[in-house]
């Protein structure tokens, strides 16, 4: 069968199916534009050539899978071994797909490479985003914050990948391929965000594997596809029968990322919505805006994305939610903005009549999160900044 666009659904021809002379044959065509499009830098060639470790990230996600493809046709032709090659996918738990385990375990069968799926000790990403939110409490409360912080992650703060995907994969393969060199092949393009439109081709990746080690590893960062077009990526689906995740096939997203991404737009969140085994997750997330009074975006309430979806009671919640979003909004921009946390905070001692309404302002927030009031007064206020400052200086 085939969706509106046209693209083959399903799953293809098999592995088997994709030696015998006339699927190979029919395929031709389409595989020379594909070995066309995809050239290898010099840098990563002669590494690979050397004998380097090829790592694919597989999210289960479309451009990853033809990332993953493409490149082991490119392999392939300059003669890198198959033994050297295995697929690494960053288990985000209750925020990932429940189809995504498998889909990511079905390219990789299909690939022919061996799988390693990790995930963060600390929790999956939901686990993350409540820990955030209870961390942030507790130094509002000891006043060692001067704004309330969200649970959420963000497109200037995007720990729920730095944390869950490249702290939990890169420390994971220096230990494993300690003293070798490590390719590691993403699946990004710079049409997808104007943050990923400077993404480089290629880069060394040194987070993990400091230049000079001991050990001798080296670690390098590839974006095999990084200039192609999304329907060049779907034509590649398309002329290897590579099956695609059921967030396109059968509910319409654009892209794959978690159930419901920080990043993501309203039709992906509302396609996300439709999927019955997505709404578990969809309360657990509307629940924390509700109880944390922070959006999921920064413009929009994901309660907002399937209102019809929510229980009368978690209804309700949002919308007191959203009022007292509102109100402390209102009241940390009266509060004096110099002051406001950066780097090396507090940059000064506020003065009487700041830390009045420092402490009014709090006093309400507080109360709303069921925090005690340490610091409920102008001096008690002025005397936690001098102790901050003098442990600061110290």
């Amino acid at each position: 069968g085939s969706d509106m666009s046209g693209r083959r659904l399903g799953l293809g021809p098999s592995p088997e199916e994709l030696k015998t002379p006339a699927v190979l044959a029919e395929l031709n065509e389409n595989l020379a534009e594909v070995k066309g499009r995809l050239q290898l830098p010099p840098e990563i060639e002669r590494a690979l050539r050397d004998g380097a470790w090829a790592v694919f990230n597989l999210s289960g996600g479309k451009d990853s899978s033809a990332a993953l493809f493409a490149t082991m046709l490119a392999l392939d032709a300059i003669g890198h071994p198959r033994s050297r090659r295995i697929a690494v996918h960053a288990d985000l738990g209750r925020a990932e797909w429940d189809s995504t385990p498998d889909m990511v375990e079905a390219l990789a069968v299909r690939a022919e490479i061996p799988l390693h799926v990790r995930r963060r000790r600390g929790g999956d990403l939901i686990d993350r985003w409540e820990q955030r939110f209870a961390n942030g409490k507790a130094r509002y409360e000891n006043l060692e914050i001067y704004n309330l912080i969200g649970p959420w992650s963000s497109a200037s703060l995007r720990f729920c990948t730095s944390e869950q995907k490249a702290q939990v994969l890169g420390p994971f393969l220096a230990r494993e391929f300690a003293g070798e060199t490590i390719v590691q092949i993403i699946g990004i393009r710079r049409d997808e965000s104007a943050a990923r439109s400077k993404a480089p081709e290629w880069k060394p990746d040194d987070r993990f594997a400091r230049p000079g080690n001991a050990n001798g590893t080296a670690m390098m960062v590839w974006h095999p596809i990084v200039h192609w077009a999304t329907d060049q990526v779907f034509a590649l689906h398309d002329a290897l029968g590579i099956p695609l995740h059921e967030a396109y096939t059968c509910y319409g997203s654009t892209r794959l990322s978690c159930r419901y991404c920080v990043l993501q737009s309203l039709a992906d969140a509302k396609a996300s919505a439709s999927a019955p085994t997505n709404r578990e997750a969809l309360l657990q997330l509307v629940d924390l805006e509700a109880r944390s009074t922070f959006s999921f975006q920064p413009a929009r309430w994901l309660a907002d994305t399937a209102p019809h979806l929510l229980p009368t009671t978690l209804r309700a919640d949002i919308e007191r939610a959203k009022r007292d979003a509102a109100e402390r909004r209102a009241l940390e921009a009266a509060m004096p903005a110099d002051l406001r946390f950066c780097k090396g905070w507090p940059p000064r001692l506020p003065t009487l009549d700041e830390a009045t309404r420092i402490a009014a302002t709090r006093a309400s927030i507080l109360a709303r999160h069921r925090l005690e009031n340490r610091f409920s007064d102008a001096r008690a206020v002025r005397s936690r900044f001098e102790q901050l400052m003098l442990a600061k200086s110290a």
